[in-house]
This record gives structure tokens, C-alpha cells and sequence, in this order.
């Protein structure tokens, strides 16, 4: 039998704590502060993101064991083989493949709308047509598309290359936030007293701390990052929990201060109700002025890199698992020839992205609001896999999986399956403070059918794979001498 395609191992801890970072915090803490504001006031979004970040923590603990146990391309695509078998994989991969691709999409649209606010008479020119009330110009889509190129370019020269800029772009990251904060709190034209109500007053508490917490899925997406990129880890697997954790701790406090420093900067109520095309950049240039301003987009200007950098990589790794396992055509396995990269999917998941500024913003945030149920089915499938590999007793083997005794850690699992479970309930049903728009279930509707559809497609070939072989091929397991085929 061809031995399967392995990835180099280059990866070093600092840059995946980068990557699990900057992928978790992205453009949103920059951009949608005000919106967050508006739905659940201050204090009930500072509550519900640091809410968010402890279940994350719980669904973190899963993580970690199962990247300990096989540190293997693919993540959740290879965990939900494990626990459930093909037909679960080829789901959990489906949609996963959605959210990241939207995230990578999005992240080069939210470029082009800092772009729009900081030069807005150089990108409101061109206007090409308006979609779902959003004008299109064609500067924002060339700004969206020189990102996304560049990016590509990068990752296809190699994790050596992306690892080391990641971390480079977190700290400054991390500096510009303390930095923006700090003198937004020490103006005298700003305080804590602009923060007042800490609650949406037309909702309850409960209900705007519940708005936010179920956003958690999206907001932190990104530390399952980490799994995707296990095979090239060039340090000891049992350090990927710690440094998840780490990360995720960093960007709970990165997102509540980037909602302190827009809450204090002037009265939030008032901020809102002038619905600005970017919130938080006029409330930090009406107080701290271009100085002001220069820090925010830089702040922002990393976010965003650090997000297409890390989905661009986390995406391309997840197809090349795939394709390894043969649910998509061969080619997104294929290595660059020179880097020893899979360029097949990095250029796929770029050329996708590269549509999507010519749809507009709304549209993509339909779709990117939809891929939070991929991102929480992979956290499922994750949380039930180590739940169903941690023993309440004695450390045993079956199945040739090892199952590992260790009865608290089974009970977070089992927390962070509910937690999972409860995440899809949030987004799916009706009522709900965060059930989705009707454009966004429309989008999950054709996703699936889209998905069903090629699965019936490749069903046949798929299932035609020796189950020995196909666990080879996703987690590495050895295959029997007298099974192998020559």
C-alpha cells in the first residue's frame, strides 16, 4: 500500500498560541463592539463573553486530550471518525469547511471596511450595485482581493514563514488594545460613567448576557485551530491544551476591553443610535483623535491578519486530511514541490474567498452567522469522542483506541457536549435571543442539501475503503501486515 502524504513538523508552541489567538479575535472585537453593545449593553457583553470563554475552557479540555492522542491533520474531521465512524467525519468535516472558508471571507471583507471608514472618498468610488441594502465598490473588492492573495502566498511558503509572523502580529495585537484602553480611560472627555445602563434596559439581564453567550461559538472560533495544524507541531502534543487555554484567556480579555474602551469613550446609548459604518472607530476618534484612530486600525489591521492567516492554514489542512482520506479528489494532498505545503487547498480556500467581496458584507454575514452550527457540531463531535474514550475506572483498550481513566474529565466532556447541544438550540430554535435570520437558515438549508448531494456522490467510492486503511489514513493506526494491500 502508497504510504500516506505527512506534513513537516514546524510548528513551534509560541506561534500556535499565535495562531489559536489571533484566529479566536479576528476583526470582530474591533468591528462589532457597537453592535454588541446595542444588543446586550456593556456589561451584559463583558459577562457573556467571559462566559463563553469557560465553556470554551470545558470544550478545551476535550481538545486537548484528543490532540495528545493523535496529533494528526484534520481535527474534529479525524475525532468524529473515531467516536461515530465515516458518514460522521465526512458531516463534521462538510461543515467545518463552510465556517472556516466564510471566516477567511469575511476577515478579508472586514479589511476593506476599515479601509471604507479611515480613506472613505478613496473606496466610495467605482460603486458597482447595492445587495441586501450593502453598496458594493470595486476599490473594497481589490482591497479584499490583494489580501487574500498575499496571504495565500505566504501559507503556500510555509508554516516556518506564517508561524513566525502570526506571533509578531499577536503582540502587537496585544499592545495596541492595553494601549487604546488605557488612554481612553485616562481622557477627561471619557469614563466610566458613559458605560451606564450596564444592560440593554428594553431586554432582561438574563436575556442580554444569554445573546452573547450564545455568539461563543463564533466569537472564540479559532482556538480548534490548534488540532488542524497537530501533525506539524514540532513539540511534545501534551502541550496543546495549555496553550489553548492560554489563548483563550488572552482573548476574553482582549474583547472586553475593546468593549471598555468603546463603552467609556461616550455615552453608548447615544453611540448607537447614530448606527455609524464603524462604531468603535468613531467613538475612539472622537475622544483620542487620529492618535486615537492610528492605534485602533492597527490594532485591527493584526486581528484581521492574524484571522486569514490562521483560517487560511486551519482550512487548507482540514481539505488535505480529506483528501487523504479520499472524501475529496486527491489533489488538495498533493505538497508543493518546494515548501512542502498543501498548496491545492490554499489556493482553493483563497480563490472561493476571493467571491465573496462582490456580494456584499450582509451577505456574508448571513453566512458566516449560519457556519456558528458547523463550528458547534464540531464541538459535539469533539466533547463526545474523549467522552467516549475517558473510562470512569481502570485504563483499558478497546477497539485499538486507548481509553483513558479519568472520571472528572469524562463529566467536563460530558458538559461540553451539552454545552454544545445547547449552542445549536440557541441558533436553531424559534424564540431563542439568538435564533437565526430567515437568510441565514436559508444559507444552512442549501449548505446541507449541497452536502447531502455530494456525499451521494462520493458515498460509494467512500465506503469502498477497507476500514483499516481509512484509519491509517485519518489517525495513523497501523495496518495489519496481512491486510495490507500492495
Amino acid at each position: 500500500m502508497k504510504e500516506k502524504t505527512i506534513l513537516k513538523k514546524t510548528l513551534k508552541p509560541h506561534w500556535v498560541w499565535a495562531i489559536a489567538l489571533g484566529s479566536s479575535i479576528g476583526w470582530g472585537a474591533f468591528v462589532q463592539p457597537t453592535n454588541w453593545i446595542a444588543e446586550a449593553g456593556p456589561l451584559g457583553v463583558i459577562i457573556g463573553f467571559t462566559i463563553g470563554a469557560l465553556l470554551m475552557m470545558l470544550i478545551a479540555v476535550s481538545y486537548g486530550f484528543l490532540i495528545r492522542k493523535y496529533p494528526v491533520s484534520g481535527g474534529e474531521f479525524a475525532y468524529a471518525f473515531l467516536s461515530l465512524g465515516r458518514t460522521h467525519a465526512f458531516i463534521s468535516g462538510w461543515f467545518l469547511t463552510l465556517g472556516y472558508i466564510c471566516i477567511v471571507a469575511l476577515n478579508a471583507s472586514a479589511l476593506a471596511l476599515m479601509f471604507k471608514f479611515v480613506f472613505p472618498g478613496f473606496v466610495q468610488n467605482m460603486k458597482m450595485y447595492e445587495i441586501a441594502g450593502w453598496d458594493v465598490y470595486f476599490t473594497e473588492v481589490i482591497i479584499a482581493t490583494i489580501a487574500l492573495l498575499i496571504f495565500a502566498y505566504l501559507n503556500i511558503r510555509g508554516t516556518g514563514l506564517t508561524g513566525s509572523i502570526q506571533f509578531i502580529f499577536c503582540i502587537i495585537m496585544l499592545l495596541a488594545v492595553v494601549l487604546l484602553t488605557g488612554l481612553v480611560g485616562a481622557s477627561p472627555m471619557a469614563g466610566l460613567e458613559n458605560i451606564k445602563p450596564l444592560f440593554n434596559p428594553e431586554i432582561s439581564s438574563y436575556a442580554a448576557i444569554i445573546s452573547i453567550v450564545a455568539i461563543a461559538p463564533w466569537a472564540y472560533v479559532g482556538f480548534d485551530n490548534v488540532p488542524q495544524a497537530a501533525e506539524e507541531f514540532n513539540f511534545s502534543s501534551k502541550k496543546a491544551f495549555g496553550l489553548i487555554i492560554f489563548a483563550l484567556i488572552a482573548a476574553a480579555i482582549l474583547y472586553s476591553l475593546m468593549i471598555l474602551a468603546t463603552a467609556m469613550a461616550e455615552p453608548w446609548l447615544g453611540l448607537v443610535a447614530e448606527q455609524h459604518i464603524w462604531g468603535t472607530g468613531a467613538a475612539i476618534q472622537n475622544v483620542l483623535g487620529k492618535t486615537g484612530l492610528v492605534i485602533l486600525v492597527t490594532a485591527l489591521s493584526m486581528g484581521i491578519f492574524t484571522g486569514l492567516n490562521g483560517f487560511i492554514l486551519s482550512s487548507s489542512r482540514l481539505l488535505f486530511a480529506m483528501s487523504r482520506a479520499k472524501v475529496i479528489p486527491t489533489a488538495f494532498s498533493k505538497l508543493h514541490p518546494k515548501y512542502d505545503t498543501p498548496y491545492v487547498g490554499i489556493i482553493f480556500v483563497s480563490i472561493v474567498s476571493l467571491f465573496a467581496p462582490w456580494f456584499g458584507r450582509e451577505v456574508l454575514l448571513w453566512v458566516v452567522d449560519m457556519s456558528s452550527i458547523g463550528v458547534s457540531i464540531a464541538y459535539f463531535y469533539t466533547c463526545y469522542t474523549a467522552y467516549i474514550l475517558f473510562k470512569w475506572s481502570d485504563t483499558q483498550i478497546t477497539n485499538s483506541a486507548v481509553q483513558e481513566a479519568a472520571p472528572l474529565k469524562k463529566i467536563l466532556a460530558l458538559i461540553g457536549i451539552v454545552s454544545s447541544l445547547i449552542f445549536i438550540a440557541l441558533l436553531l430554535v424559534p424564540g431563542s435571543p439568538a435564533f437565526l435570520s430567515s437568510e441565514s437558515r436559508i444559507a444552512l438549508g442549501v449548505w446541507i442539501i449541497l452536502g447531502f448531494i455530494f456525499y451521494l456522490f462520493k458515498r460509494k467510492e467512500y465506503n469502498a475503503i477497507p476500514e483499516e486503511e481509512l484509519r491509517y489514513l485519518i489517525i495513523g493506526d497501523d495496518i495489519p501486515e496481512e491486510k495490507k494491500v500492495r
